[in-house]
């Protein structure tokens, strides 16, 4: 990279690895330097006139950098005018919850005609409500919501808007809102019934999909962000989703992101923690992994599962923390 100016790769690492031609000959890397790039496996063709500064990158992990990608692949493919829409704008809005997955997709000025390409998709949107990003444009986090939550499988759409709410920045006026403006559109009427399942209480999108599936499943939990605490009323710890047993117990299902819980310090205070739960919380505990949600109704049939056996074992009665 000792050949690319500076202020090019400050460029692309702004823009997730990605820069346009036309960025390129203004800081004067020319078409030929480009082939050469490209014949050394130094650069890829991500479409035509954007390039891959990083291709060799692993991006298994960095699902953020996927998403916020797909998002900088569309705006640079069309033009310094593309505005990013949908399910991009909420990447780059900083929205948790989006399928791993996305679709680059872009509107252009006056909802112009552009022609679909290498995947990405041209909406025709006229008059998007827009904000800055930088020196490009993108939806408005309420225009991106009505394009995206029609298009995103149930799933996503509860999680995105669990993550809006949970953080504060959708009220419920605003909910109301947003159910309004989706009446009438292709998919509006499955997105406005989904909003009904929206709990911000729900602090990652892995619990959202947890707690479907067991609504799914005739399980739905008793509450979230269960509060445990010992007879004595000492706090032992919050659980993410809790059951009431008939003795009064709960059955308490924790759901661990690889993210938050991969470091050997976090497990650590996980052991500890879930630990004292089981001793002194008067609580069954089930612990759940996103690869356990990876495979579509297990944590439901467990959690009714457990519930089954739960309710059948002779404890002594206890009073509830």
């Amino acid at each position: 990279m000792s050949t690319i100016p500076l202020s090019l790769r400050s460029l692309a690492f702004r823009q997730e690895d990605l820069v346009s031609s036309r960025q390129c000959d203004d800081a004067g890397v020319t078409m030929g330097m480009r082939g050469r790039l490209v014949r050394d496996g130094r650069w890829e063709r991500a479409t035509r006139g954007v390039y891959d500064v990083a291709p060799s990158r692993d991006q298994r992990r960095d699902h953020g950098h996927r998403r916020r990608r797909s998002a900088w692949l569309g705006m640079l493919a069309y033009g310094p005018d593309a505005i990013a829409v949908g399910a991009c704008a909420l990447a780059l809005h900083g929205v948790a919850g989006l399928p791993l997955d996305i679709r680059p997709e872009v509107a252009l000025p006056r909802g112009m005609f552009g022609k679909d390409r290498d995947g990405i998709r041209v909406r025709q949107i006229a008059d998007v409500e827009s904000t800055r990003f930088g020196d490009r444009r993108i939806a408005t986090l309420t225009s991106a919501l009505v394009t995206a939550l029609p298009q995103l499988e149930r799933q996503n759409a509860v999680a995105v808007m669990d993550d809006l709410v949970h953080r504060g920045r959708v009220s419920s006026a605003q909910l109301a809102h947003l159910s309004g403006r989706l009446r009438g559109r292709r998919g509006g009427s499955d997105a406005i019934a989904w909003l009904a399942l929206v709990d911000g209480r729900a602090e990652s999108p892995l619990e959202t999909f947890a707690r479907l599936e067991c609504l799914d499943a005739g399980v739905p939990p008793d509450a979230l962000q269960v509060v445990i605490t010992s007879r004595d009323g000492t706090f032992l710890g919050r659980g993410d989703l809790g059951w009431r047993l008939d003795d009064g117990r709960w059955l308490v299902a924790e759901i661990d992101g690889r993210e938050f819980h991969e470091l050997p310090q976090a497990l650590l205070r996980d052991r500890s923690r879930q630990n004292a739960m089981l001793v002194r919380g008067h609580v069954d505990l089930l612990r759940f992994t996103s690869d356990d949600l990876a495979t579509r109704g297990r944590v439901g049939r467990l959690v009714a599962e457990a519930l089954r056996a739960g309710r059948q074992q002779p404890y002594e009665r206890q009073s509830a923390p």
